[in-house]
């Protein structure tokens, strides 16, 4: 392998973690809002 070929792996690792971070927070916070809406729709009707 070249040095080109090693960067490039690195790389793609780095993005490929970056990927799953940036949707791991956005389920979490998309679930976050959802549970938000659940409960103030609860205190409306209570």
């Amino acid at each position: 392998m070249t040095g080109f070929d090693i960067v490039m792996v690195i790389a793609v690792i780095l993005f490929a973690r970056l990927g799953v971070r940036l949707l791991s927070r956005y389920t979490k916070m998309k679930q976050e809002q959802k549970d938000d809406s659940d409960q103030e729709d609860q205190k409306k009707t209570d």
